[in-house]
């Protein structure tokens, strides 16, 4: 009897474990995690996007101080610290975005292996063209915001040379050089968020259409 208990118990595990591989709510539990991942990331950009554009107006300020020679160390310390700020959320978005690109391959690699298991070579075949079409979409999406968070960091390495160079135009009392520096250093800025807007938008799509109809095929 205890033979036979035993026998039954490891075909009851052995089936289970059949059915999981084969389960849905892998996939559904991967879905979830890739939305929440777009909207932490979504968060993270808008963050940065606040903390860069407070550096800038601290850069400015600290331009007009100089020329009206006040407050010079005061205002040298409180934009290092800004833009110490930048650098700290730009590597955070930084991550995110890797988290970001990890989700979505499990994601794509679960919609893969469940659409494998299909016996109908017809569907099988036409969600797995499917699922390629979106990947290679999206993962160009995600090449392109990867770019993007490099000109973020381009920006601050930028940004933080123009506060040395300023503290050299402060003894020459000479600010005209700057001018420009500064000009470039905001004109990036909008395009820069743009851009990483745009693995936002691509990435919700990809949630919200794409998975939605394979989930409801």
């Amino acid at each position: 009897m205890l033979k036979k208990s035993v026998a039954l118990l490891s075909l009851f595990l052995v089936l289970s474990s059949c059915w999981k591989d084969k389960s849905p709510e892998d996939l559904i539990r991967l879905k979830d995690k890739f939305k929440s991942q777009v909207s932490t990331f979504e968060n993270k950009k808008v963050n940065a996007n606040k903390i860069v554009t407070k550096g800038l107006k601290s850069l400015g300020a600290l331009k007009l101080a100089l020329e009206e020679t006040k407050n010079e160390d005061k205002e040298f310390a409180k934009v290092y610290g800004d833009w110490e700020k930048v650098n700290k959320r730009v590597n955070n978005l930084n991550k995110e975005y890797e988290d970001l690109k990890t989700k979505a391959a499990n994601l794509f690699l679960a919609m893969e292996k469940q659409t494998n298991s299909l016996s109908d070579q017809t569907s099988k075949k036409t969600l797995l063209a499917a699922i390629t079409k979106a990947k290679t979409k999206y993962n160009g999406t995600l090449a392109n915001t990867s770019k993007a968070i490099s000109k973020l960091k381009l920006l601050h390495n930028d940004a933080v040379e123009v506060v040395k160079a300023l503290e050299v135009a402060a003894a020459l009392n000479s600010f005209d050089a700057i001018n420009g520096q500064m000009k470039s250093i905001e004109d990036r800025v909008d395009g820069i968020m743009q851009e990483l807007n745009v693995a936002v938008v691509e990435s919700k799509k990809l949630y919200e259409k794409k998975i939605t109809e394979f989930g409801n095929e």
